[in-house]
């Protein structure tokens, strides 16, 4: 038994389908499905029913990627420890990251911690949070940055700071005059305005119908959109109102800028954290990473 037959197990077992799996390990689909069947052979017991539409675990197969997994994992952690002993500069930290709030904040962190750890390879993963949550769980990225609360309880995490909810408005709406005046708005007085969203999966999403819920009403949403940006421009235009994060509500635009307005106490807020899996080995790479993510945020929250 090697190991790469044990990443080979766990990737077909991820995706469920032979060719994408053969295209994430970059080798030939039947030199996968050869390396599967002399596993197979050698271990006596089928990991996977195969058929025309689909594959799946066997009861063995099941078993089988449990340990499969612990074993990978185990010979990571040895991996880094043993670079971490080392002493080397040099490192690779895969971290995973929401688009909407990646994209303003990653520009801060990132040369930053390239000035001080130039020889460190970051590779990012961007998707939504729901999926980073599994990819996370799976040990695919080292860290994510993500925001609390969390739906995998198998993941831990560290807090990088607390994020204000601000209201974005068309300029020509009423509620931007008022703000002009000092008057600070409720999240109620809202119940009867259209709503423009990000699509069902992105955790903002969840937590803006939450909020709304919270302060006694159902949000009428018109529009929904998988971009931030889109969601900004449709208010702009006066198709409705949003709720945005501030990091992205103060981010330079040429054109659609919506009114962004602070909301009254008490104001809403997010906690951005760098989630890990539980029990997961943080290289000196990844342990950087957070530390220079955790500064960065500290002043731009201070600003």
């Amino acid at each position: 038994m090697e190991l790469r037959q044990l990443q080979y197990t766990l990737q077909i077992a991820a995706e469920r389908n032979f060719s994408r799996a053969a295209d994430k390990l970059h080798i030939a689909q039947p030199s996968l499905s050869q390396q599967l069947s002399k596993l197979e052979k050698e271990l006596g017991v089928l990991l996977f029913q195969r058929n025309t539409s689909s594959v799946e675990l066997t009861h063995a197969g099941e078993k089988f990627v449990e340990q499969a997994q612990a074993i990978i994992d185990a010979v990571e952690l040895l991996r880094q420890e043993m670079s971490d002993i080392s002493q080397l500069r040099t490192g690779r930290v895969v971290v995973g990251s929401m688009p909407i709030t990646g994209a303003h904040l990653l520009p801060h962190v990132l040369p930053v911690f390239k000035s001080k750890y130039a020889e460190v390879e970051i590779t990012l993963l961007e998707d939504s949070s729901m999926n980073l949550e599994k990819l996370t769980a799976s040990g695919q990225t080292d860290l994510s940055l993500l925001s609390l609360p969390l739906e995998i309880p198998t993941l831990a995490y560290e807090v990088l700071g607390e994020e204000r909810i601000d209201l974005a408005v068309p300029p020509e709406h009423p509620l931007a005059a008022r703000s002009a005046q000092g008057i600070r708005t409720s999240l109620h007085e809202l119940k009867n305005e259209p709503f423009i969203v990000l699509k069902e999966g992105q955790g903002f999403r969840k937590m803006t119908v939450e909020l709304c819920r919270e302060a006694g009403f159902e949000p009428q949403i018109v529009f929904e959109s998988n971009n931030m940006e889109t969601v900004q421009s449709l208010v702009a235009t006066g198709m409705g109102v949003t709720l945005v994060p501030h990091f992205i509500a103060r981010a330079p635009r040429s054109e659609f800028v919506p009114v962004y307005l602070p909301l009254a106490d008490p104001v809403p807020s997010r906690t951005l954290v760098v989630a890990y899996r539980r029990g997961r080995y943080l290289s000196r790479a990844a342990e950087a990473f957070i530390e220079t993510f955790k500064a960065t945020v500290a002043g731009l929250a201070d600003e």
